[in-house]
């Protein structure tokens, strides 16, 4: 975690300087190289002192939105949130402590999903605790067929 130094200075500039040190020519492709990584180990990998995870979601929403892929960045987001809540993928009956850790994992999502993907994000999560994946089921990347199906591309 960082103590504040991380908002000194030019940060953008910092952030792909460090992106561009580890062989990457975008935010976007260090993260997709690391898909189950959460933001905060990204950030660490980048600069465990002045780096912080919110720093590489902004710059992965700026790409996002520059490339029109908010969505895939959405399901990738969902991806993380779920390695880091449920190491051992979905559980195979949501109550008592697995369906907290499956609440909380969904949560941070929605809170980590950009506005104008708010309510489908909300439809999708009601819709995971409606009818639940496989027990097991860990996606791998935004491009997951579930997670495709749940949540399909659909910018211009």
């Amino acid at each position: 975690m960082t103590d504040g130094r991380s908002w000194q200075g030019n940060w953008v500039a910092r952030l792909y300087e460090r992106v561009r040190e580890r062989g990457y020519d975008s935010v976007t492709a260090f993260a997709e190289a690391r898909p189950t990584a959460t933001l905060v180990a990204l950030a660490e990998d980048l600069g465990p002192d002045d780096v912080a995870g919110v720093q590489v979601f902004r710059g992965l929403v700026a790409e996002a939105e520059r490339s029109k892929k908010l969505t895939r960045l959405v399901r990738g987001q969902l991806v993380r949130e779920l390695y880091e809540r449920l190491p051992n993928g979905w559980p195979p009956v949501l109550d008592g402590d697995a369906r907290m850790e499956v609440a909380i994992a969904l949560g941070q999502w929605f809170a980590y999903t950009p506005e104008p993907h708010k309510d489908r994000v909300d439809r999708v999560g009601d819709a995971l605790l409606a009818n639940p994946p496989p027990p097991g089921w860990r996606p791998l990347g935004p491009d997951d067929e579930l997670l495709r199906m749940l949540l399909p591309d659909d910018e211009a």
